[in-house]
């Protein structure tokens, strides 16, 4: 039996085991290829329509503005790339915090000189200045892109898509949201809400790895990120990961119907996990508003930077707890989180991300905070 605490549900979540019998058939007898026009072919092609149509519900979309891609890194690719190249967009406004698929994309758009990158002010607290965004969209006439994610993947930190969505709208920029970290944990009324494009990946809520999704507008038009193939109605060719488009809307599926319930766990062990810490850690902290606008399911805790906090995430291990410094796409890069450095660029100290899921419970957060007494109050 596997003892191990898991506390990183931002990097992955575990499958579920009903996601996984959903996508068991298209794993063994249902192997067709969905562009065959035989049998095996068409009960493939029913399956991914099908999910097409499960995932535009759930989001309030339309089927025909969802489309199934690999993960949100690819997903988040094809945006940046195609508001340079089809949309003519001649700037992108991002912030210094977002996740590395975006980050690195338009620092590899601004290398090409193909656009002008501008980074909007963040508040000490890490939320995005809105005021200083107004100023950035008025100071320019420039077909724009502001590309702003929903819930930071590291401290949990959220925006107000409606309220970034209307002023993009106001100043005629398209808007992009990197929404990984919450689909599948908030609801979504993508046909009420002013954006043009978001982006998810299924193993981010229990659904399997190597399935993402993308939402384009209908009122936009852009061209394939990857060519070779008519699949995704021309926008994506490849053959389709059917088992895990399967997959990814049975998660989804389940998620919704049980998200009241599942959130209210969650919010509640990632709030004991806040308060305990506080009664028995000495001098921790908290990056970003974790008890603000935040998402309920990531915590991100610092401890000053010592000689008993230099090896933590390596003792935690060794203790079976299962934590992160970050995001799991940058891990093993020796520079730190970008996104700790553009909040508190000055501060000496070690941070570690706590993330939870349905499945993680305050008795396994007693253990945890047990654990770093012990290993940082002696």
């Amino acid at each position: 039996m596997d003892k191990r605490i898991y506390f990183d549900n931002a990097a992955t979540t575990a499958l579920d085991p009903v996601v996984l019998e959903a996508m068991m058939p298209y794993l063994t007898e249902k192997f067709g290829n969905p562009s065959s026009i035989y049998s095996y072919g068409r009960e493939s092609r029913m399956a991914v329509e099908n999910a097409r149509k499960s995932v535009a519900k759930i989001l309030n979309a339309r089927p025909a503005e969802i489309f199934f891609t690999s993960c949100g890194t690819e997903s988040n690719n094809t945006i940046l790339t195609a508001a340079v190249r089809d949309l003519q967009c001649k700037r992108i406004i991002t912030s210094h915090i977002e996740h590395h698929a975006v980050t690195h994309t338009v620092e590899y758009l601004d290398e090409l000189d193909s656009v002008k990158i501008e980074y909007v002010h963040l508040l000490p607290n890490g939320h995005i200045d809105i005021s200083h965004l107004e100023k950035l969209l008025l100071s320019s006439t420039d077909k724009t892109l502001v590309s702003l994610m929903h819930a930071n993947n590291e401290i949990g930190n959220m925006i107000d898509l409606h309220e970034v969505g209307t002023l993009c709208k106001k100043y005629n920029a398209y808007f992009h949201s990197d929404t990984v970290q919450t689909v599948g944990h908030f609801p979504f009324d993508l046909r009420n809400t002013p954006v043009d494009f978001i982006t998810a990946s299924a193993h981010k809520f229990h659904g399997p790895k190597g399935c993402g999704m993308l939402f384009i507008n209908e009122h936009v038009r852009i061209k394939p990120f990857i060519h070779g193939g008519s699949q995704e109605r021309n926008m994506r060719a490849g053959t389709e990961n059917v088992y895990g488009i399967v997959g990814f809307a049975k998660a989804l599926e389940m998620a919704t119907e049980n998200y009241l319930a599942e959130s209210e766990h969650v919010r509640k062990v990632k709030y004991y996990m806040h308060d305990e810490l506080q009664k028995h850690i000495h001098n921790v902290g908290f990056n970003g508003d974790p008890l603000g606008r935040s998402n309920y399911t990531v915590l991100s805790v610092s401890f000053p930077k010592n000689d008993k906090t230099g090896m933590l995430l390596f003792n935690l291990d060794i203790h079976n707890i299962c934590a992160s410094s970050g995001s799991a796409c940058s891990s093993g890069a020796d520079a730190g989180s970008h996104v700790i450095s553009a909040i508190h660029p000055q501060d000496d100290q070690v941070t570690v991300r706590f993330s939870f899921c349905k499945y993680n419970t305050t008795k396994e957060v007693d253990t945890v905070v047990s654990t770093l007494k012990e290993l940082l109050n002696n």
